[in-house]
């Protein structure tokens, strides 16, 4: 009994030695340091999410993560390169190394996660599927779809969705299938189809950026499916996941904790608070247990803003898109998002 317990000890003391070592870095961010930018896989162009300005210059919710990542490992948020991939593309080009992250409003699924050589890291924003119509439709509910022909696209969660809402319901849908996403919209608001489909928040983007005016077409009230959207990376370089989704888990705790862009030289410098001090590597290096120096998440935050205010500026009430919080509110909020802690 005494050698049982002795050699548990040794054990757990082993234990607790490996995991105050340091990460070595994996070879994709090897790679990313070497080539001096990460390559960013995004939409062709949602409004909100991934979409370039007038300028060329890329913004949305999905860019900042980026953003926030490269400023995390390469200390600048602009050391981004931006990929545009089609949904059929998409994760071709993460498998092949054409990208290192793909952060495209892709939904976490099981044949995603477990078949395609691909791991997905962190939610960073909750959705669901719906519906767009015209107001002259009439109509005001999914269940008056019945018969009704829906554009969507092809290779995405949506097709499938709408296949399986619509024989669920027993409304014999005629789905209108289109490979490219601004078929699928030119469709729509030519009057070839009397609604369109995709995630609400994609409803929302087409809405402002296609509809002459967009006061003419409604987003009904049913979603019809899950769709939590996050960041994809490559299966076989855990060092780079845990990177992504810590960076992710990082700036939902920066907003619990009232970090912002604004203030976080403040309480750098002056919080007393543990986890504050952990977060922005005041007091503890967390950075060690990832591969990098200890203000990793610091210039995330500064870069990019909390959770809270990427969401905002992109999507929410400080947006041209105003959609509500809902799901995406923290969990003390009534919402979903749960960061795993920074310790």
């Amino acid at each position: 009994m005494l050698h049982y317990k002795t050699t548990m000890a040794i054990a757990i003391a082993a234990l607790g030695t490996l995991s105050a070592q340091p990460a070595l870095a994996g070879k994709t961010l090897e790679s990313i340091k070497s080539k001096g930018h990460i390559s960013c896989g995004v939409t062709n162009g949602v409004p909100g999410f991934s979409a370039p300005d007038s300028a060329g210059k890329w913004g949305g919710l999905d860019v900042d993560i980026c953003r926030a990542v490269a400023a995390a490992t390469l200390g600048d948020a602009d050391k981004v390169k931006y990929v545009p991939l089609s949904s059929q593309a998409r994760f071709t080009a993460l498998q092949s190394g054409e990208i290192d992250i793909l952060s495209r409003n892709t939904t976490v699924t099981l044949s995603r996660d477990a078949s395609l050589g691909l791991t997905a890291t962190a939610i960073v924003y909750y959705d669901g599927q719906g519906f767009l119509v015209s107001g002259t439709s009439k109509i005001k509910s999914a269940k008056q779809l019945k018969g009704q022909t829906v554009c969507v696209q092809s290779g995405t969660t949506n097709e499938k969705n709408l296949s399986d809402y619509s024989r669920a319901n027993n409304l014999n849908t005629k789905p209108v299938v289109f490979e490219k996403f601004d078929a699928a919209v030119d469709a729509y608001f030519a009057g070839r189809c009397v609604a369109f489909s995709t995630d609400a928040s994609g409803l929302a983007s087409i809405r402002d950026k296609f509809a002459k005016n967009p006061a003419d077409h409604q987003i009904l009230p049913e979603l019809i499916s899950k769709e939590p959207l996050g960041p994809f990376v490559r299966r076989g370089d855990e060092d780079w996941a845990a990177i992504v989704k810590w960076t992710i888990y990082g700036l939902l705790e920066a907003e619990e904790y009232g970090i912002t862009a604004s203030n976080a030289d403040k309480l750098k410098n002056e919080s007393k608070d543990p986890t504050i001090g952990r977060i922005l590597g005041s007091t503890e290096d967390t950075g060690k247990l990832l591969g990098l120096d200890k203000e990793w998440l610091y210039r995330a935050i500064k870069a990019t803003g909390n959770y809270g205010e990427i969401f905002d500026h992109n999507v929410g009430p400080n947006s041209r898109l105003q959609l509500p919080r809902g799901l995406n509110k923290l969990w003390n909020q009534g919402g979903l998002h749960y960061a795993a802690p920074i310790r």
